[in-house]
């Protein structure tokens, strides 16, 4: 798992309620180096099923398997996140922050609304060279089994970056149109950002679906550059 600090900080209100209980752990206190804070444990957990995730053989994580990784019983877990499904949905709200937050950043430094489309599809490959076991999740394979509303919320999550390219590839387009003989990025008469933006997440998710089958042998980022070049120009 990457930024955590940034994810800390966002579970870290909802670890007010919990306090530090000296039989959480399963195992002799000599064998973790130090007590975790509740709000450094439940990101500890998080890290430790991403990790899990990163398994090149997928298997379905238990959170008997998960609680003997950390050296933790199961009632341990159980005092941070009432079910498995919680763990899913904390992992899901770190991959929608730290997507939104790198949307915020490109627009905000890149002007031509092409040119961040293509920095937006590039940071969605990136993210998920970086963190192969959230990828799975991504792809859902993760949550194969899982409660319905994980999927539902990852979907609602992408439909977000498409609506998110979009008004990139708006902008791009009227720049475009107003100045043609300027523009950055020349366009086609007949562009169309709902299709090119429908096009980048095919894209992305292809990608992120050849990276988990080939056991994160094959990089999504491969040729990413010039392939998303010709999808959106």
């Amino acid at each position: 798992m990457q930024p955590t600090q940034k994810h800390d900080a966002a579970v870290n209100g909802e670890d007010a309620q919990y306090q530090q209980d000296h039989s959480e752990d399963s195992h002799p206190a000599g064998a973790r180096a130090a007590r975790l804070k509740p709000g450094e444990r439940r990101v500890h957990i998080l890290q430790t099923l991403a990790a899990m995730l990163e398994a090149p053989k997928s298997e379905k994580i238990t959170t008997a398997a998960l609680a003997a990784r950390l050296g933790v019983s199961e009632a341990a877990l159980y005092r941070h996140f009432a079910s498995k499904a919680q763990m899913f949905e904390a992992l899901i709200e770190f991959i929608e922050e730290t997507f939104f937050g790198l949307v915020n950043q490109i627009t905000a430094k890149e002007p031509n609304g092409v040119l961040q489309a293509r920095a937006i599809g590039l940071m969605l490959l990136n993210f998920s060279a970086k963190n192969p076991g959230m990828t799975r999740v991504l792809t859902g394979e993760a949550l194969v089994g899982e409660h319905e509303r994980l999927a539902e919320r990852v979907t609602q999550m992408l439909e977000r970056i498409e609506a998110s390219l979009k008004q990139c590839l708006r902008l791009g387009l009227m720049e475009a149109n107003q100045k043609p003989a300027e523009a950055p990025v020349p366009l086609p008469t007949d562009y169309d950002p709902a299709v090119r933006a429908s096009l980048v997440i095919s894209y992305v998710l292809g990608r992120w679906h050849r990276y988990t089958k080939s056991g994160f042998a094959r990089t999504p980022g491969e040729h990413a550059d010039a392939q998303l070049r010709l999808i959106l120009q």
